[in-house]
């Protein structure tokens, strides 16, 4: 097994504390460092553990990318194979001073198939391109809904719109997520799909691009 951080840099909107089922201040290390939070065996850290969970955050682009150099610099994260940073979408502070404090292996481009989507998802992926941080690849997420009852599958945000943006870029397709149930009721419980139902086709859509993401990456010990 590989040791694994979950680092939430969505200052303004952080879910990682919800959808992994934690709450409470980090402690303090001997170093004053802020020491994650633990759940599923991964290591959390997000603004949300700083803050309390209804309270807005207003704040300009100078006090975030202080908080994102807070939770960059001044977190004991122990000795991780993978952190995984988790950006909200935008090409905006949040992105720019992630990259540029830290080396980043690389980005994934997660979207859904709609136009209005794919806008964005392309400016994000040309965004990573010139800071010289290499994209990996697309998720396509809420890529179908199957009807339960009559198992009839709709494409309620349009077919294949990453695949066709993919290969405008150059890239590969990591995956597909399906718009199910099953995900949201897991989310919003704070239990991930791949922990509470790992044998479902939803876990193992999740399980297939960890799978290809990982293939793509140097090994941890290089």
């Amino acid at each position: 097994s590989k040791a694994i951080g979950l680092l939430d840099v969505d200052v303004y909107g952080p879910s990682i504390p919800k959808m992994m089922n934690l709450k409470g201040n980090p402690e303090l290390s001997q170093s004053n460092l802020m020491r994650p939070l633990l759940n599923y065996g991964i290591a959390c850290m997000s603004m949300g553990f700083l803050v309390e969970e209804n309270e807005p955050v207003v704040w300009r682009g100078l006090m975030v990318m202080s908080a994102i150099e807070k939770l960059l610099r001044q977190v004991d994260w122990g000795q991780l194979d993978y952190l995984v940073v988790d950006m909200p979408p935008g090409t905006g502070d949040v992105q720019l001073s992630v990259s540029q404090n830290i080396p980043i292996t690389g980005a994934v481009i997660v979207s859904t198939p709609q136009d209005v989507a794919l806008m964005d998802a392309h400016k994000g992926a040309e965004m990573f391109r010139k800071v010289h941080v290499p994209v990996l690849g697309l998720v396509q997420n809420m890529s179908v809904f199957q009807c339960p009852k009559c198992k009839h599958k709709t494409h309620i945000f349009g077919a294949d719109g990453a695949r066709k943006l993919a290969q405008t870029l150059g890239l590969e397709v990591l995956g597909d997520i399906p718009l199910h149930l099953n995900i949201r009721e897991a989310s919003d419980t704070g239990q991930p799909i791949v922990f509470s139902q790992p044998e479902s086709d939803e876990a193992k859509a999740y399980l297939r691009i960890a799978v290809e993401v990982v293939r793509r990456l140097p090994s941890p010990s290089e």
